[in-house]
């Protein structure tokens, strides 16, 4: 049985506030001390050992302190003395004998064993404890999973699971990610309905059986890779509408329709009406919802979470839920919408949504300038945001990121100025887009921008914004034998805008790197994309040390350490340094609530708390 008291001591320090303190001694210039030899907690490399007062500060025991056999995973091998006054050595041997047993060369641990151990406040980098399945454990629950699924005569139950490495490592890595922890599924289960997702879920509950939800593959902070292995269920056979109420506006959809089949289907049966929030084009619902991604429309009409009405969840012990019913507005209770929006399946896996459209406007249209410099794009986007005027979207787009699309030819014949860009979209009646084209240029002006361009015709609309639509693309497609591409994202207030971008794009130049900044400039949002060489060291270590100065700057300013592309696993320090120790602890407390063997999607938010029986 688990306690809340085991896991957070009643005196000292909890997990959480020893490690916002030491990523706060990163944000604020500080090394973290790096082991020598084994694993060395950096808080004990200080002195060496651990004295009375300071193993009540710096080590998790549970309630009275006074309970014996506590030893630190994380302690150096000479000898460590407890508040308890033993005196006990911590290695290899003693860890082994006590039911800890190292993972394949990973820095995790897992149990198999009596949990002998505490730990001390997550102070180790990646050093995290886990009571997940071994992999004969996993193959069980996936023989199990095979057998009551063709037992309950669902269809296409043969091959409802995958362990084609193939199929592993496509649901393990991504090209596009920032970050691939090392680890692939142990299998993929393609699950046709909720029922079946329902059944998925129970038996690896049982078996405490790692499980990651996987829409279209798309996510950039490693959000669906899986670094303790477990099953990746792809949503890929669960893709259809289930119910169209045109009277309402609103469409019931499975997690795997895309965004852009959604409105194609929308438009087949002439409707009048669409989905607006619009991200890269082969993002799906479901990992929409698991992000709470917006996209180029966010400044008209929002983010991903303003668009849900009810969603139908299956819980971590197979237990299906819908969040709410179907009208506009509810007071009714918790918003559990909330709750799951953003969530990146760690609470839930979503299996249906109901989603909320609108009108298709009247008129729109396009319009692109250009600007000398990077913080005058930002300082006129700035300007039209406060001015009121109601454009649906504004984007930018640097000077690097203008010549990647021409290099690309995604937009050929069309050749664009290399200069920084700004993009507009504009919604509404004739007379008022009219009108506010003509205000926007006379702002774009006052801010040295020229070659004002508006698309006259649906034709133009569609050759203007494609440049803003490839963007990614054509950085991807420019990469040689070893690079990658690093995306990601801050998002500030409007009125830190031009000031984080030009110190931003400054530093990246000052490195020497090929990056490029881009994004949806009309919400404070923007991206930093940048194509470095994987196998040296020396430069990846300068992305690293940009993205996080990024970040630093971001917090600085009031923002967040990321706009829509969610925590994943690649930000989950940044988090800390965002909310700080006693809001995350609600987090892990919700967390653990829905989740308490911590088996979905483990790993991305947060760290898994360390648990132990008692």
């Amino acid at each position: 049985m688990t306690s809340h008291q085991d896991r957070v001591p009643q005196r000292g320090l909890s997990d959480e506030t020893v490690e916002y303190n030491l990523q706060k001694q990163l944000h604020d210039g500080f090394t973290r001390p790096k082991p020598s030899g084994s694993l060395v907690c950096p808080l004990l490399q200080q002195t060496g050992t651990i004295s009375n007062r300071d193993a009540t500060k710096y080590f998790t025991n549970i309630q009275t302190h006074q309970a014996t056999n506590i030893y630190c995973i994380c302690a150096p091998a000479p000898t460590v003395k407890f508040t308890n006054g033993n005196k006990v050595k911590v290695n290899t041997k003693t860890i082994n004998i006590n039911g800890w047993h190292h993972s394949d060369g990973f820095p995790n641990l897992l149990v198999d064993g009596p949990a002998s151990f505490r730990r001390c406040g997550r102070c180790c980098e990646r050093t995290t404890v886990s009571r997940y399945a071994n992999m004969r454990g996993m193959e069980v629950a996936i023989d199990e999973i095979r057998r009551e699924i063709k037992t309950a005569g669902f269809e296409d139950s043969d091959d409802i699971i995958s362990t084609d490495p193939e199929d592993l490592l496509a649901h393990g890595y991504s090209e596009w990610s920032s970050t691939n922890p090392d680890g692939l599924p142990v299998a993929v289960a393609y699950p046709r309905s909720t029922e079946q997702v329902s059944v998925i879920m129970r038996i690896c509950h049982a078996h405490r059986v790692p499980v990651i939800p996987f829409s279209g593959g798309t996510s950039l902070e490693g959000n669906f890779s899986a670094p303790y292995g477990g099953i990746s269920v792809d949503f890929a056979y669960m893709d259809q509408i289930i119910q169209f109420n045109k009277s309402d506006m609103d469409i019931v959809v499975q997690p795997s329709i895309g965004w852009q089949d959604l409105n194609d289907q929308l438009a087949k049966m002439d409707s009048g009406l669409f989905f607006p929030i619009d991200p890269g084009p082969s993002a799906k619902i479901g990992g929409m919802i698991g992000t709470n991604c917006s996209g180029t429309n966010a400044v008209k009409y929002g983010t991903m979470k303003d668009w849900v009405i009810n969603l139908t969840v299956v819980l971590a012990d197979g237990t299906v839920i819908k969040t709410r019913r179907r009208p506009r507005k509810s007071s009714a209770g918790y918003n559990l919408n909330s709750l799951f929006v953003g969530s990146e399946g760690t609470l839930g896996l979503v299996t249906e949504a109901t989603l909320k459209l609108t009108v298709i406007p009247e008129e729109l249209s396009v319009a692109v300038v250009t600007f000398p410099t990077i913080r005058d794009a930002a300082s006129a986007a700035a300007e039209v945001m406060q001015t009121g005027i109601p454009v649906a979207a504004m984007e930018i787009m640097d000077e690097v990121q203008m010549h990647v699309v021409n290099l690309g030819g995604a937009t050929a014949p069309r050749v664009w100025k290399e200069m920084p860009t700004l993009f507009f979209k504009f919604a509404g009646t004739k007379a008022s887009v009219r009108d506010n084209i003509q205000n926007v240029a006379k702002i774009t002006a006052r801010n040295r921008g020229s070659n004002f361009e508006f698309a006259k015709d649906a034709r133009e609309q569609k050759l203007l914004w494609s440049a803003r639509k490839e963007s990614l693309w054509s950085m991807l497609a420019l990469r040689k034998a070893g690079e990658e591409v690093w995306s990601t994202d801050v998002a500030v207030p409007f009125s830190r805008l031009a000031d984080i971008i030009e110190v931003s794009k400054k530093e990246m130049d000052d490195l020497g790197l090929f990056a490029s900044i881009l994004g949806h400039i009309g919400d404070g949002n923007f991206h930093e994309s940048i194509i470095y060489n994987r196998a040296d060291v020396g430069e990846r270590a300068k992305v690293e040390a940009c993205v996080k100065n990024m970040v630093r700057r971001a917090l600085d300013m009031e923002g967040t350490c990321t706009g829509e592309h969610s925590i994943g696993w690649g930000k989950k320090d940044s988090l800390l340094l965002e909310v700080g120790p006693a809001t995350l602890g609600v987090m892990k407390a919700i967390k653990a609530a829905l989740d308490p063997h911590w088996i979905l999607n483990p790993g991305k938010i947060f760290d898994q708390q360390y648990l132990v029986q008692t």
